[in-house]
Formats: structure tokens, C-alpha cells, sequence
């Protein structure tokens, strides 16, 4: 078999903007397998085709498609033509060899001229089947799956139907820029934008040289295993320790981290205006942690003009967790580091800081030189993906 026939399910919704997301769902499918020799991608009704040059590495290539946001489902298959008696020799021929105890046909007919209904076709074959193999049908829990396509110009059969990761492909909502930590909650939000069909940058701040480099090592780590979804990504990397004790210096200790939170704000939306990005994306939970009181992100989010957008304000810890580990980025959060959250940061802090008590501390130190200092001395990474690449650029 050398082709994939993808299956989308929210692109279909779109109605008159169909062709633009199916567009992109096309340029981020050859993206994730371009060095996997794809010959060409075709449209179909409310399906997309890929053709390979050669047989397929099925798992390498269902491991990324996989990972494609936008698409539903996917099948790996082989095109035959559109008579049941050629669909049932290459399906008998195909089966061959193969052990299974129970089986179901699954018969989707895209051309309703064609003269047999699903039904009949699903009969028809699975007889075949039946008398082949000596399976039992079972069509609730079946042990193999046999999915056929009936399309105006051609058919297809497959086995099995491997789900895909849903929503809406990356780069059809927009550029945002997600502040993320070597935490467990800032990947799995970044997951989610993308999933909303946004392409992300990347803003890290580290309290170097008061810290080691591990909370840096950790989120290229990340930024890497994320970019496997838009195969391209940018990382700044934001020195805030000099930052962060500046702050210490010029303010009492409670609202430290309010602080700290409102200057990172302002960071990164300097970087996200640079890149054109629309909007800032945080990993806050709410009442997570001190930080992330309502009292305090009203607060916070005061200092940046962007939209603030927060995928996982409303869920649990431990949500996030299996989240995180469904992604493949929870055993490289998990990995100690030195987190500049860690640094300088109050026995006590404030959980109802107030703006106007804010915003008078604010006035004893230079927020644009701190935010002039912070972008300056960013250092920015590019990745790719499937060829890795991180390098300054």
C-alpha cells in the first residue's frame, strides 16, 4: 500500500472558507512527511489523499500524521477501480497471511451513483472475507477492520482507521506568542492553541547567571517535541535574573511575583508585536498557585494590551497532567531545574494584590528600561521539524 487517505471533520463545517483550511491542512500534511517520499497529495470530497513514491513505513508515517492537527482520522490504503470483483480480489490478496478470529466491513459510498449501497457492498465483500479467512463477522467489536471508499473516480480499501490528533490545522487561527516555563502546564497550553489552529513563538525567561541552564535545556526539549505539530518554531530566550533583582531591591517583598508576572508581560509582548503575533498565552490554572488568584491575574494581565488567552484556566492539576502525558511532554517537565519562578521569590506572597498598590511600587523602578534590557539580550533559536534544527539565529 502507498497511500494515505486523510479524513477531516471541523475543516468540513467551514462551508464557503472549506478551501483555505484544506489549503493549509495540505501544507502542514507534506510538511510532516516530507522526507518520507510523498509523491503527491490529491483532493477528494471532504477527504485529502497522499501518494507515495514507494510501500509505506507505516509506523513512521502513522506516527506523524498522527500528530497533524485538522485531521480527523486516517487510513492507510490501496486505490483499485471502482468494480466490487477488483475490490474484492485485491482485498482477498491483501489479506493473506493474516490471523484474525473476528472482522467487520466498513463501506463509505462518496458516489451515490455507484450501483450497489454501502449494505450491499459490505455483504458482497464480507462474504469473501468470511469464506477466506474463516472469521466470524462481528461489527460491534470486531479483532480487523476492512474500510472501503467508494469515490467518483476511484476506490480504495484500508485497514483499520487510526485516529488523529482533531481541530483545526496550525496556522488557520493566527500567530500567538506563549510565555513557557520547563513546567508541566505552559506545554500542554501551547498543545491546546495549536490545536485551535494557532502558530506559536516561543518566549522562555531564565534567571541566568543566577541559575543554571537547565530550565533552558529543559524548554528546548519542549519547543522541540512541540514544533513536531508546526514544523517550524521560533525561541526567545529572555535573561530576567538582572531583571528580577532590580525588582527586589526597589520593592517590599509581598508583591514580588505580581511584579515579576506583569514584567514578563510586557517582555514578551514587545517580542509578540515584533513577530506579529496577536495575542499572549500563558499556562495559568486558576488558583493554582499564588500567582494565579483571581485577584492577582486580573492584575497581571493589566500590564500587556494583548489578549491574554489561557487554554487551561479552568482545569485541575492532574487534568494537566495526563494531558501532559499524552503530549510526550510531561517526562521532560518532570526533570528537576532551576526555575527563575524559584528565584528571589517571598516566603509569603501576595494573593490579592491590588493596582493601585501595584502600580505605586511599579513607579520606583524603570519598566521600560527593564523591558528595552529584556529584549535586547533575547537570544532566539530556530527548530524544524522532521529535520531537527535549533540554532541562534
Amino acid at each position: 500500500m502507498d497511500s494515505v487517505l486523510i479524513r477531516y471533520h471541523e475543516i468540513a463545517l467551514k462551508k464557503g472558507n472549506r478551501p483555505y483550511f484544506t489549503e493549509l491542512l495540505k501544507r502542514n500534511l507534506l510538511a510532516a512527511v516530507k522526507d518520507l517520499g510523498v509523491k503527491e497529495v490529491r483532493s477528494l470530497p471532504a477527504r485529502l489523499l497522499l501518494i507515495f513514491k514507494n510501500d509505506l513505513d507505516h509506523r513512521l508515517v502513522t506516527e506523524r500524521l498522527g500528530r497533524v492537527f485538522g485531521v480527523a482520522n486516517f487510513s492507510v490504503v490501496e486505490r483499485t477501480a471502482r468494480e466490487i470483483e477488483a475490490l474484492r480480489a485485491r482485498i482477498l490478496e491483501s489479506i493473506e497471511g493474516r490471523r484474525f478470529d473476528s472482522f467487520r466491513i466498513e463501506t463509505q459510498r462518496g458516489d451515490k451513483n455507484f450501483p450497489l449501497t454501502s449494505p450491499e457492498i459490505n455483504r458482497q465483500l464480507g462474504a469473501a472475507v468470511k469464506a477466506r479467512s474463516g472469521a466470524r463477522v462481528d461489527l460491534m467489536n470486531a479483532q480487523f477492520t476492512v474500510t472501503v471508499e467508494i469515490l467518483p473516480r476511484d476506490a480504495f480499501f484500508g485497514f483499520d482507521k487510526i485516529a488523529g490528533a482533531g481541530g483545526l490545522p496550525v496556522g488557520a487561527s493566527g500567530r500567538v506568542a506563549t510565555l513557557i516555563s520547563g513546567g508541566i502546564d505552559s506545554p500542554v497550553a501551547s498543545y491546546r492553541m495549536m490545536q485551535r489552529g494557532c502558530r506559536l513563538i516561543f518566549v522562555h525567561f531564565h534567571s541566568a547567571p543566577y541559575q543554571d541552564k537547565t530550565s533552558q535545556e529543559k524548554v528546548r526539549e519542549l519547543v522541540k517535541a512541540l514544533t513536531r505539530h508546526q514544523y517550524t518554531s521560533r525561541l526567545f530566550l529572555i535573561p530576567f535574573g538582572e531583571i528580577q533583582r532590580q525588582i527586589v531591591t526597589a520593592v517590599s517583598r509581598p508583591l514580588r511575583v505580581v511584579l515579576y508576572r506583569r514584567m514578563m508581560l510586557r517582555i514578551a509582548e514587545a517580542i509578540a508585536r515584533s513577530q506579529k503575533a496577536k495575542a499572549l498565552v500563558t499556562g495559568e490554572s486558576l488558583g493554582q498557585v499564588a500567582s494565579q488568584t483571581l485577584e492577582n491575574m486580573a492584575v497581571i494581565q493589566q500590564a500587556a494590551a494583548l489578549p491574554i488567552l489561557r487554554p487551561l484556566v479552568g482545569m485541575d492539576k492532574q487534568e494537566i497532567i495526563d494531558q501532559a502525558r499524552r503530549i510526550g511532554t510531561f517526562d521532560i517537565s518532570a526533570i528537576p531545574d532551576q526555575d527563575c519562578c524559584q528565584l528571589f521569590v517571598p516566603k509569603h506572597p501576595a494573593t490579592k494584590a491590588g493596582l493601585a498598590d501595584v502600580e505605586q511600587a511599579e513607579s520606583s523602578y524603570d519598566t521600560k528600561e527593564m523591558v528595552r534590557l529584556g529584549v535586547e539580550n533575547a537570544v532566539q533559536e530556530c527548530f524544524s521539524f522532521p529535520i531537527p534544527d535549533a540554532r541562534p539565529d
